[in-house]
């Protein structure tokens, strides 16, 4: 017998109960508690519905965050881990494997940028471009290292993308922050002018902002803050971790924008539920030599092989011209209500990011009457609801959410006005 067998039979083992498991009383037993989760165990999922551990159906508009861009567990990157998983897993970046080359070309093909790094989350993708972009400063900028954020804001939870993200709630828990970052109004040329001085290296933004509140901006924004960075020598980083992969309806929401960046970060809806991220810069800001960034699960062939599944589909399909009439659909559906009920406010997003604004702060109820009624959506902020499916919903499971938020509506009014 092995020692480590050995040493197991000479110890405690502690029996496994067969008795049902409340868990969510484990979870408040055993995992840190930071996390505000709802009261919804969920075990299975397939295509845009996900099941409790009591069998119930919902109708999922949250998609992981907008994650599971092709909904949950799709025979693409299902059958693209099975393989891989029987192949290679891992061997780290001492050596060169094919399927994070292979994502890496698609990536680089697919967009306007020259060189990728993979990564493993979108704070890692976030903080890399960071670092690049410092590296840039430090040798082409006289040393300049700020990077120009908004406020309403998010990057990340990493120290470096807290301190980058424009909202206190997030930074307050972590002072002092690192230095480094200014945040200025978003949607606002003239307040990057204001903040920019020699030590810029450069701005960073999402194209629309998703965590705070899909905050759309105004058409040309995009276009002014390049036309600025062009002007004085910055780099644009575009955070798209949350817009990218189709979600606004095209694969980039930069492309609508005609404003290309230098570095761009991505992941969400990159492995449709499988952990990975990405940045990509232009050739001129490719500044890292060798040994100045890295990671030791970074590109491993598992999520690679995924993720370029994942990414290859989405592209041959055109699901980002899907999303954007699916978007249309649903926003179109959303507006309807809104001009029937007077508790909302506005309705906003682009593609299959949306969001519901309301005159108070009502969502956190509006989404607890949706998941009563087998709808999952996202209370954003106080006053407002996120609706972000898998890009692959279909007009009839719109139709079906269309009515759920019908109804819920409906009886929020009439007990505002019962009260």
């Amino acid at each position: 017998m092995p020692c480590w067998m050995r040493s197991r039979a000479r110890g405690k083992v502690q029996q496994l109960s067969t008795e049902p498991v409340n868990w969510q009383e484990l979870e408040k037993k055993v995992f840190m508690q930071t996390f505000k989760r709802n009261a919804l165990t969920l075990v299975r999922g397939s295509g845009v519905k996900v099941w409790d551990d009591r069998g119930r159906e919902y109708l999922d508009f949250v998609s992981g965050i907008a994650v599971n861009s092709l909904g949950h567990c799709h025979p693409v990157m299902v059958n693209a881990l099975i393989k891989q998983a029987k192949m290679l897993t891992h061997v780290s970046n001492l050596f060169y494997t094919i399927p994070q080359l292979q994502l890496a070309e698609l990536l680089v093909k697919s967009s306007c940028l020259d060189r990728v790094f993979l990564a493993n989350s979108g704070a890692e993708a976030v903080e890399g471009a960071i670092k690049l972009a410092r590296r840039y400063g430090k040798l082409r900028l006289n040393g300049a290292y700020e990077v120009i954020t908004t406020t309403n804001s998010f990057h990340g939870r990493t120290l470096a993308t807290t301190a980058a993200t424009g909202q206190d709630k997030f930074q307050e828990p972590y002072t002092p922050l690192p230095t480094g970052f200014v945040n200025v109004r978003y949607n606002d040329i003239e307040a990057i002018k204001r903040a920019t001085t020699r030590l810029t290296c450069a701005v960073m933004l999402e194209p629309i902002q998703g965590e705070g509140g899909v905050n759309v901006p105004d058409d040309d924004y995009l276009k002014k803050v390049r036309a600025w960075c062009d002007e004085k020598g910055l780099l644009l980083i575009l955070d798209e971790v949350q817009t990218g992969i189709g979600r606004t309806g095209s694969l980039y929401a930069y492309q609508q924008y005609g404003a290309e960046p230098d570095i761009m970060a991505l992941a969400k809806g990159l492995g449709s539920g499988i952990p990975i991220g990405a940045f990509l810069a232009k050739e001129k800001a490719c500044v890292f030599k060798q040994g100045e960034h890295g990671g030791t699960f970074v590109g491993n062939p598992l999520m690679s092989a995924a993720a370029y599944a994942v990414l290859k589909f989405i592209i041959d399909k055109d699901i980002p011209g899907y999303a954007a009439e699916m978007g249309t659909l649903l926003a179109g559906g959303l507006i309807r209500l809104k001009e029937k009920y007077a508790i909302v406010k506005d309705v906003r997003g682009k593609g299959l990011l949306l969001a519901m604004g309301f005159k108070d702060d009502i969502s956190l109820d509006i989404m607890q009457k949706c998941m009563d009624r087998g709808l999952l959506v996202n209370n954003v902020k106080p006053d407002a609801i996120r609706l972000m499916p898998p890009l692959i919903v279909s007009e009839k499971d719109i139709s079906q959410a269309l009515h759920i938020l019908d109804n819920v509506l409906k009886e929020r009014e009439q007990d505002g006005k019962e009260k």
